[in-house]
């Protein structure tokens, strides 16, 4: 079963999401981060909820601040590079969001529905698993 951890600012989407997730077979926990408590990867720390999921969804507005959700998936992806993240905006596609390389997210853009949910969160898996080393730094030449 594939572990999901939502991470979102307003507890009432992030329900949704995680009831839209379970009823097709995901195993899910829910985070409000930053704006819910200390965020350990703000930090520059491991987040053990994030280490223990398959994949994350994060509010490309979780942290309340226009730069913040920048800084987490950089940091979430300098602790993590390979964990797939799904980045959900209702409204329109942050200007900072990155398709490859280091901070690379998938981007699921509009009313995330479950059935969006899912394709995005498939999606993000795929190239997290045909890409392992797409964060990597190159080698010397």
């Amino acid at each position: 079963m594939t572990r999901v951890l939502v991470v979102h600012h307003d507890v009432d989407l992030s329900d949704q999401e995680v009831d839209a997730l379970r009823r097709r077979g995901y195993d899910t926990q829910q985070c409000m981060g930053p704006i819910g408590a200390s965020c350990p990867i703000l930090s520059g720390y491991a987040c053990e909820l994030a280490a223990g999921a398959d994949v994350l969804v994060y509010d490309a507005f979780m942290t309340g601040e226009p730069d913040g959700a920048r800084r987490l998936v950089e940091g979430m992806r300098e602790l993590h590079p390979d964990l797939p993240i799904v980045l959900v905006s209702n409204s329109f596609e942050p200007d900072w969001v990155e398709t490859a390389g280091v901070h690379r997210v998938t981007p699921l853009v509009g009313h995330p529905t479950g059935d969006r949910l899912v394709t995005a969160i498939e999606a993000a898996i795929s190239l997290a698993r045909s890409n392992p080393t797409d964060s990597a730094p190159a080698g010397p030449a």
